[in-house]
């Protein structure tokens, strides 16, 4: 019931199965289907899939097995509780060699992903929140491996933001607008491959001010990927995610804001760095 396959289970009894709390007999379950050639789609919330690492490695990732790993509750989940918060998962996937990552900014850009997911040869996770997401794009552009989208363009900075922080860097946008800095918004899509291209791009086309929005913990997350990149530029980074600490209960938008990442703080630290507090 918690990640909403109940409904499917119901319809489709003979491919489904749950495995109760065994994390990772899951993954090897599921990378053996994929190496008997079926497509596996192993749903799980990101909290409790850090139990089956040492699966995803070397049952699935060594061998490049076509596992969609469909990771929920990914980032501040709030009322579910400190243990359930999925706030490390970026930093524990982003690194391991072969596997692509991905984060949806809306509904329907979730449903394209997995869509995207299950016609790979390859492994593919994709994080998503608890929740909807406010963001209802008409139209989700297509996907390519690896490949960011900008949103809105600007020349005075430019933020990168994943998955459920892309609402959030649209709303910080608005905020430095109404102090007359113009600010180009990326959807960043992939955590890994990180879009080198556009990254580099648009540091040199916005002054070096690039601003990067995760959910995750920021240690060997997704904006120090980026930092990685932009280290042989001369661009400043403004690395915007969660301190190294566990994430208490509460919900979604008082945590957010007591980590310093609801819009207006967000904003406010943009303006101190770089446009002296304006």
């Amino acid at each position: 019931d918690g990640t909403g396959l109940n409904i499917f289970a119901e319809a489709h009894k003979d491919h489904f199965f749950d495995v109760g709390i065994a994390e990772q007999h899951a993954a090897s379950f599921a990378a053996g289907l994929a190496n008997a050639g079926k497509r596996p789609v192993l749903a799980v919330y990101s909290s409790f899939l850090q139990r089956a690492y040492d699966q995803i490695i070397e049952d699935i990732c060594l061998q490049q097995l076509s596992v969609v790993l469909a990771v929920d509750r990914a980032g501040i989940v709030g009322s579910d509780g400190c243990t359930h918060q999925g706030v490390f998962d970026i930093a524990y996937l982003r690194n391991i060699p072969g596997l692509t990552l991905m984060a949806p900014a809306s509904t329907e850009e979730l449903q394209s992903m997995l869509r995207y997911a299950l016609a790979q040869d390859s492994p593919v996770a994709i994080r998503y929140p608890r929740g909807d997401s406010a963001l209802s794009p008409a139209v989700v552009a297509p996907l390519e491996k690896g490949k960011a989208e900008i949103l809105t363009e600007g020349n005075d900075l430019c933020i990168f933001a994943l998955g459920s922080m892309v609402e959030v860097a649209c709303n910080v946008g608005e905020i430095l607008a109404e102090s007359g800095i113009s600010t180009r918004v990326v959807n960043a899509r992939f955590a890994s491959p990180i879009d080198e291209d556009m990254l580099k791009l648009s540091a040199r086309q916005c002054k070096g001010r690039i601003v990067t929005i995760e959910d995750g913990i920021i240690q060997g997350g997704f904006g120090e990927g980026c930092l990685d990149i932009l280290a042989d530029t001369d661009a400043q980074l403004l690395i915007c995610g969660i301190p190294g600490q566990f994430v208490p209960h509460g919900c979604r938008r008082e945590l957010l804001k007591m980590l310093g990442l609801d819009s207006q703080q967000i904003a406010e630290k943009i303006k101190k760095k770089w446009f002296g507090n304006q």
